[in-house]
């Protein structure tokens, strides 16, 4: 039995190399073109260049419809995000079988899931993830040891390019329906406030360890000497000088919305002042 070519349809199948150097390519330029009309929109299409041609390498018209489709706004945390680029590849993969999926439709799952992805990037990288590996590289470099920097670099590199590669993959594997389930569900939101205590914990242990902030004025009552330090400050709460310092930095740059230009310029006069007059040493 023979078939007219026309009757036959080959599947448009990729690669887990085609998956891969997208994943490549994003991981090296997802900041290159940044910019406030579409913020990452062009680096997230040029990302998929080969998914673009192995999808639509014979079909001029679908790949110049793709490249448009995916310059419309986007902006979302880079290695968390990543998860939507996987969906989106699976999306577009269907979409070139045959599949009834349309350009709004895969831009309606990027523009819902940028922004809870983005919350949940922000929070795990750089409320959690970020402030422990820099607990571990400070705590070494304070003391002279280059290999403080040095961990830092290769374990935030490390962990990084693990986990933007695993939710990439994931995303792809999983699809709209998979992830959707994910975030709708109770999970997302405890690893969040679970992420976000731990990260509280390791900012407080860094200021405690790191801010050296101390009174050497010892109030003198006839012959009776108690230093404010010792004898006052420290019985309320060890660290509260410090833990002062964090809390109106705090206060300056949550609630006055200052920059920590500013606010670093500000502590800087401040601490030479009340050292000059004696107050804080």
């Amino acid at each position: 039995m023979t078939k007219n070519n026309e009757d036959i349809k080959l599947e448009k199948k990729l690669t887990k190399s085609d998956v891969v150097k997208s994943f490549i390519r994003w991981s090296f330029i997802s900041h290159t073109n940044y910019n406030y009309e579409r913020l990452q929109a062009s680096m997230f299409t040029s990302s998929l260049k080969p998914v673009f041609k192995r999808l639509y390498g014979d079909d001029p018209d679908g790949m110049k419809e793709a490249l448009q489709r995916h310059m419309a706004f986007f902006n979302t945390e880079p290695h968390f995000g990543g998860v939507i680029h996987g969906i989106v590849i699976a999306m577009e993969e269907q979409k070139a079988n045959g599949a009834p999926i349309t350009g709004e439709a895969i831009n309606s799952i990027k523009t819902g899931l940028m922004g809870p992805l983005a919350g949940v990037g922000d929070t795990l990288w750089q409320g959690t993830i970020v402030p422990i590996l820099l607990a571990i590289g400070i705590s070494l470099g304070i003391e002279g040891n280059l290999l403080g920097p040095l961990i830092y670099i290769l374990l935030l590199t490390s962990i990084m390019w693990t986990i933007a590669y695993n939710v990439w993959m994931k995303g792809y594997e999983l699809g709209t329906e998979g992830i959707q389930k994910i975030l709708s569900g109770n999970l997302i939101q405890s690893v969040i406030m679970s992420a976000s205590i731990l990260g509280a914990i390791v900012l407080g242990a860094l200021g405690a360890s790191f801010v050296n902030l101390s009174s050497p004025i010892v109030i003198t009552i006839g012959q009776f000497q108690m230093p404010l330090q010792s004898g006052i400050i420290d019985p309320i709460l060890k660290g509260l000088l410090p833990l002062t310092a964090i809390f109106l930095s705090y206060y300056l740059m949550k609630v006055k919305r200052m920059k920590s230009l500013h606010v670093m310029g500000i502590l800087f006069v401040g601490a030479f002042i009340l050292g000059a007059l004696g107050i804080l040493g």
